[in-house]
């Protein structure tokens, strides 16, 4: 089983058990929302535009109410536990490849918005499949970070060196060095920085900016 799919059923297993009404970490969402959202962007590619595009941000809102709507949250966990269809399907590792990462934080969204969480022991190959994808991204998730990041990844291979370093945000200025596991980086730098366990070094100030900072896609 691959870690999408591992993620895709632990988070629909959860899902289940806390209810629609459940807090996620997403703004304003309920489960019921976060489950819509899951469904829109893996089956209604029409209009899931404005997940990332303001204006279109009207249309892809209609339509994951009217996901809601027709499915029903029972409904909708189902789909979201039996993975994407159309284009995803015809791709081999699409899935795997577009949607791990996004399974893994949004598990993490539900699981964190409870009391008393803890973060999860992660496999090592999950945690180097994280990493190598936060390398990939980290530059366009701290795009907007005031302050330079440095990233260091703790409990890494021995030896790993720079492999285990990720620079991003601005080139000058203040600089915050932000030390965790690859989960709780990737959670830190998807915007969740109040719910990721990790140790920033810099100055009161700066660490100040870097925590209040919208990060993340």
């Amino acid at each position: 089983m691959t870690h999408a799919r591992a993620e895709r059923a632990a988070l629909s297993d959860l899902f289940l058990q806390v209810g629609p009404d459940a807090p996620t970490l997403c703004e304003g969402w309920t489960a019921f929302d976060l489950a819509a959202h899951l469904v829109l962007r893996e089956r209604r590619l029409d209009a899931a535009g404005g997940i990332a595009i303001r204006r279109l941000a009207g249309r892809t809102a209609a339509v994951q109410e009217s996901l809601k709507a027709r499915h029903g949250y029972a409904g909708l966990v189902e789909l979201v536990r039996s993975g994407p269809a159309g284009l995803y399907g015809l791709v081999p590792g699409l899935d795997r490849a577009v949607n791990t990462v996004e399974l893994f934080v949004h598990h993490e969204d539900v699981r964190r918005a409870q009391p008393g969480w803890e973060p999860r022991e992660l496999s090592p190959g999950f945690e180097e499949l994280l990493w190598s994808r936060l390398r990939g991204l980290g530059r366009l998730l701290l795009r907007r970070s005031p302050v330079g990041v440095v990233l260091r990844r703790t409990g890494g291979p021995a030896g790993g060196g720079s492999r285990d370093v990720l620079l991003g945000g601005p080139r000058g200025g203040a600089r915050v060095e932000v030390s965790g596991r690859p989960g709780e980086l990737v959670m830190f730098c998807f915007g969740r920085q109040p719910y990721a366990r990790v140790e920033p070094a810099g100055s009161p100030e700066a660490v100040a900016r870097l925590r209040d900072a919208s990060l993340g896609l």
